[in-house]
């Protein structure tokens, strides 16, 4: 039996994922046809180069890969809470790169956001309007006016898990968390309106495009079903209490700030090896934090910019302060 942890957090893409355990059986799906997995990850590159820096860099905590691992083998999703600036959505990109996933699917929740936006968008009214005479060729088809979202997409039938990053659910609608608990726990969805249209097909089989791209794939019947369960990252800032339901059907991940250790270690993988200049800030950044929540996002944007800036010691310092505000309302307001 190969050996369950797949994921390493050492930032060197390898094929692991062809040796994750089978799933268990409440876990198994068989969605078809079966699809070949997209293009490498590091393709994101001319579209996104800060997502493939961030997967590039990320430094994961032991804590971190071995619960990337469970939800890996139990075919769940991983829900991440912390404070801001902790990485929880760059583990997303992460893991992705290191297993060959492809690029990330993401969803960016907001308080309007519903069940729906993940699965896919019909513009009805793009069909009606290219049914009326002049108003263009239409194939007669509702999939020409269909896209899978994020979330539909992650579910089709691929070889390999895909990567879906749910980013902020937080922010989300009371109701959104308990909507998707049917559609994570059976890994599947219909879409009405091509269920419709099959009654009066041959057999049945719609092309759809898909999130992020043109091509498109085959849906038969008006159904979605996965065939390697996608791996989910659910990201929370920790500002709301989520339903015992929902939270019984993930794997739970509480990312913690950084210690000296850590961040000398992100500061590495982003700008180098620490000199002492670097140092003096990881120890300035480390003291503030006792006192109001900081993100680590901003003490590698002191580091950069006061290395860059050519300042003398005094306004060097000055310049760090002021690119490390607390992200509290409820912080020292005098800041230092």
């Amino acid at each position: 039996m190969p050996h369950w942890s797949v994921y390493t957090g050492k930032s060197e893409p390898h094929d692991g994922i062809t040796d994750l355990p089978a799933p268990p059986p409440w876990r198994a799906f068989d969605g078809g046809p079966a699809l070949p997995p997209p293009g490498d990850t590091d393709d994101e590159a001319a579209v996104s180069p800060d997502r493939l820096h961030r997967a590039r860099t990320y430094v994961a905590t032991p804590e971190s890969v071995q619960l990337v691992n469970a939800a890996l083998c139990l075919r769940r999703p991983l829900l991440v809470t912390g404070p801001p600036g902790t990485g929880k959505s760059s583990l997303a990109y992460a893991v992705a790169r290191e297993l060959g996933l492809g690029p990330v699917l993401r969803w960016n929740i907001t308080s309007r956001s519903t069940l729906a936006d993940g699965l896919y968008q019909y513009d009805p009214l793009s069909r009606l309007y290219a049914a009326r005479p002049g108003g263009g060729r239409d194939r007669g088809g509702v999939e020409d006016h269909l896209r899978l979202g994020p979330l539909g997409t992650a579910l089709l039938p691929y070889d390999r898990p895909r990567a879906l990053l749910v980013d902020e659910l937080d922010k989300s609608d009371l109701d959104l968390p308990n909507d998707l608990l049917n559609v994570l726990e059976e890994g599947q969805f219909e879409i009405p309106e091509l269920v419709r249209a099959a009654r009066h097909s041959a057999d049945g089989t719609a092309e759809v495009l898909t999130d992020g791209t043109d091509a498109p794939v085959p849906v038969r019947r008006g159904r979605v079903r996965c065939r390697a369960f996608p791996f989910v990252v659910l990201t929370s800032n920790g500002e709301r209490e989520f339903p015992p339901a929902f939270l019984r059907r993930c794997v739970r991940l509480k990312l913690r700030r950084p210690d000296q250790k850590q961040l000398t270690e992100i500061v590495r993988a982003h700008l180098g090896a620490p000199n002492d200049q670097m140092q003096s800030l990881i120890k300035s950044f480390l003291d503030r934090a006792t006192s109001g929540e900081l993100a680590t996002d901003q003490l590698l944007n002191a580091i950069y910019l006061t290395g860059v800036a050519g300042l003398d010691a005094e306004s060097r310092d000055h310049l760090a302060e002021q690119l490390m505000p607390y992200l509290s309302a409820t912080a020292d307001g005098d800041g230092f």
